[in-house]
């Protein structure tokens, strides 16, 4: 900007909070609950759903943006693509039992989730740069949507109880990172470790 001949730099501080829990927690959450069905704790009903319509997908929908806006394209693409994930997934239950599209075979359910996991050992990479929660977080999921591409290319029963618990596993750690970055943020120092890599 120039100002009466004088150039002048503009530097805009960011004073908005941190949106990463939101979406941590909204995936974590949203994963533990789908993940307690794939263990066989209880049926595919409207619960999980709505949670991953709404926290899981919407949620994290929103805190993509809100990372975008702080300059944060790691947190950008997951944020917004798992909240995406999320949408899509309810939308393939969903829609079949309106009649608006047949059902999904196993063998096209594998290879979503294929890429998923293709996608997320991509975004595990990344994780490198950040915390080692985070590590942990992406690691999980890595696997998580490997076993899961696995039982719809083989439908084993076995796996699927197996990759219930490794699921659950994944949205806790995820669940524990939110809290360390809220807890760590409001105290002012390390109440729950998120382990750095520098």
């Amino acid at each position: 900007m120039i100002l009466n001949g004088i150039e002048e730099q503009i530097i805009v501080k960011n004073v908005t909070g941190n949106p990463a829990p939101l979406g941590l927690l909204g995936f974590g959450m949203t994963t533990v609950l789908l993940n307690l069905h794939n263990a066989g704790f209880f049926p595919m009903d409207a619960m999980i759903l709505a949670m991953g319509l709404f926290y899981g997908g919407l949620g994290q929908l929103f805190v993509g943006l809100m990372e975008w806006k702080k300059n944060n394209t790691f947190g950008t693409i997951a944020f917004t693509s798992y909240g995406l994930f999320w949408i899509s997934l309810c939308t393939i239950i969903i829609l079949p039992k309106t009649g608006l599209a047949a059902a999904s075979s196993p063998y096209a359910m594998g290879w979503f989730l294929t890429l998923w996991a293709i996608m997320s050992l991509g975004m595990f990479i990344g994780t490198f740069k950040t915390t080692k929660a985070l590590s942990v977080v992406f690691g999980l999921l890595v696997i998580l949507f490997s076993l899961l591409a696995i039982i719809d290319f083989s439908g084993s029963e076995a796996i699927g109880r197996f990759a219930g618990y490794e699921g659950i596993l994944c949205g806790a750690s995820a669940i524990y990172t939110a809290f360390a970055e809220i807890l760590n943020e409001m105290y002012g120092k390390t109440i729950l470790p998120l382990g750095s890599y520098k």
